[in-house]
């Protein structure tokens, strides 16, 4: 078999395969464009997915946190002794007859800036 009769035979085999496979083409084009081109393919689809979960994970978040802070407004309107633990823990207020001493983890070390001034 020489070249030109091997291009012949290949031509007439590309020829019949796209004749009879073109329905094919088109429906695996078809595919491509809604699988993976516009706001509605699949991946957007995933894209969108994901970020709904996130949204759905955050939204748990702030109703456990509504929740404890309605709880707490309610045993501030019941308990005076939770107003006052609130007061001191969260406000650092104190009595008139008592002195509040606050605890500080940071270095005890001045650092200094620029000649003699020190920030402590």
């Amino acid at each position: 078999m020489d070249k030109k009769e091997f291009i012949q035979k290949s031509k007439k085999v590309a020829k019949t395969i796209l004749h009879v496979n073109k329905y094919l083409v088109v429906i695996a084009l078809g595919v491509l464009l809604v699988g993976f081109v516009g706001d509605n393919s699949i991946v957007g689809h995933m894209k969108y997915q994901s970020h709904m979960n996130e949204l759905k994970a955050e939204i748990a978040q702030h109703r456990a946190l509504t929740k404890a802070n309605l709880e707490q407004i309610y045993l501030m309107q019941t308990d005076m002794k939770a107003v006052e633990r609130v007061a001191r823990e969260q406000h650092f207020m104190k009595m008139d007859d008592e002195d509040v001493f606050v605890l500080s983890d940071d270095d005890p070390t001045p650092q200094t800036l620029t000649g003699n001034e020190t920030v402590e």
